[in-house]
């Protein structure tokens, strides 16, 4: 981290973490964000707690339509849902030309 805080000074650091002591650490090291990776919501709380406001938490990993509102509700400031597209099928839409 360190070396990207050097390089790019102005753009923010985000590390993704999976449990409450990789958190302390990432705290440690100066994360701008911090992804909470498949915590439930007594973890994400602890998280909020021991953040402080220090970093931003992003919460990633068994988001669905009915944990959403829980979620949300811990206190953590960003909340990302791979479910929207992770079951998408993509559509070839290219163009040949002969």
């Amino acid at each position: 981290m360190e070396k990207a805080f050097w390089l790019h000074p102005d753009v923010p650091v985000e590390v993704e973490v999976e449990n409450l002591d990789e958190l302390d650490d990432a705290l440690k090291a100066g994360a701008d964000i911090i992804m909470l990776d498949n915590f439930n919501t007594d973890q994400m709380r602890e998280a909020v707690k021991r953040v402080n406001g220090q970093a931003r938490l992003e919460v990633s990993g068994n988001v669905t339509a009915e944990t959403l509102r829980e979620f949300a509700e811990t206190g953590v400031d960003f909340i990302s849902v791979g479910a929207l597209t992770k079951h998408v099928r993509a559509l070839d839409l290219s163009m040949r030309f002969c």
